[in-house]
């Protein structure tokens, strides 16, 4: 298949960028990083996009800075770079252990982290572990650069704040707190599909290795990324997570739908079984790093 006609752009500045996306505002531009999304969509004539703009030329989008904020992602950084970036790793861990499940090493060797967020897919994981660490995407338009955060950057499916003027310039994922174990896990039909319910999680211990604070980003079981804050479902003691009402906190929060993957009933059903087993893992790392003097990681009850 073939896409439909479009003319193409090459700018040499985000300036330039900007302009040429004002310019053709009325005609759908859309920005080219990656292209593993936008790409098949326009091959298969679900967009068509009137003017391309490339931005893989422009200077300084490829780096991945870590800060004592978080990790910085720019937007020609590609997912394969993101993860094997140890300072990211180190800095923030969930970035590596959810771009392991995104699609397949060659996509992650040419899709971006960022491209993938103003995409906006609720399947996408990348879409979770920013609204989970509360980070933000940077966007650069006409009347200059803003910031907005994951809770309202996210607007429905396939929808965000990124405006077709707009150009996303970086994302940032902040650290998570001291004493934070974290782990991301999901259910598809083959590895590499999107997935039919994924979960990350992020599980906080103080140093007497009692859970202080639990949350969790889920995908593919609403219109975007659904971030649950567990901390209702912690014992009085501040020692374990209870189980069932994690469940009734993620039924209150989730509204899976039928597709031709799965019924609605059984990602309901994924999302209570992923999120007990991410909360062990995250809870076992954070243990991990308080034991380890790491400073970062089994949920009791939580079986």
């Amino acid at each position: 298949m073939k896409p439909p006609p479009f003319t193409y752009h090459r700018p040499t500045t985000v300036d330039e960028a900007v302009q040429l996306l004002a310019a053709h505002a009325d005609e759908g531009p859309k920005v080219l990083a990656g292209g593993q999304s936008l790409v098949p969509l326009m091959s298969m004539r679900l967009a068509a996009p009137g003017h391309l703009v490339d931005i893989n030329h422009l200077p300084g989008l490829d780096a991945v800075e870590v800060t004592s904020d978080g990790v910085r992602v720019g937007a020609l950084a590609r997912h394969a770079q993101v993860e094997r970036d140890d300072a990211a790793y180190d800095a923030v861990p969930l970035l590596r252990q959810a771009l392991q499940h995104v699609a397949h090493p060659t996509i992650r060797n040419r899709g971006t982290s960022v491209g993938s967020l103003v995409h906006g897919d609720p399947a996408a994981e990348m879409t979770a572990v920013l609204a989970l660490l509360d980070g933000e995407v940077e966007l650069v338009g006409p009347d200059g650069s803003r910031r907005v955060g994951a809770g309202e950057f996210f607007v429905g499916p396939m929808e965000t704040e990124h405006a077709d003027e707009e150009v996303a310039v970086a994302a940032t994922f902040r650290r998570p707190p001291a004493g934070t174990g974290s782990a991301f896990l999901e259910l598809a039909r083959r590895h590499g599909d999107y997935a039919m319910c994924g979960v990350a999680a992020l599980v906080t211990v103080d140093s007497d290795l009692a859970i202080t604070a639990a949350r969790v980003g889920l995908i593919s079981v609403g219109p975007g990324p659904v971030v649950v804050d567990l901390g209702p479902a912690l014992s009085g003691s501040g020692g374990a997570v209870d189980p069932g009402r994690t469940r009734e906190l993620l039924d209150e929060a989730i509204d899976p739908e039928d597709d031709i993957h799965a019924t609605a009933a059984y990602r309901r059903r994924l999302a209570h079984v992923l999120t007990e087993r991410a909360l062990r893992q995250a809870h076992d790392e954070a243990r991990s790093r308080r034991v380890g003097g790491t400073d970062g990681g089994s949920v009791e009850g939580a079986a």
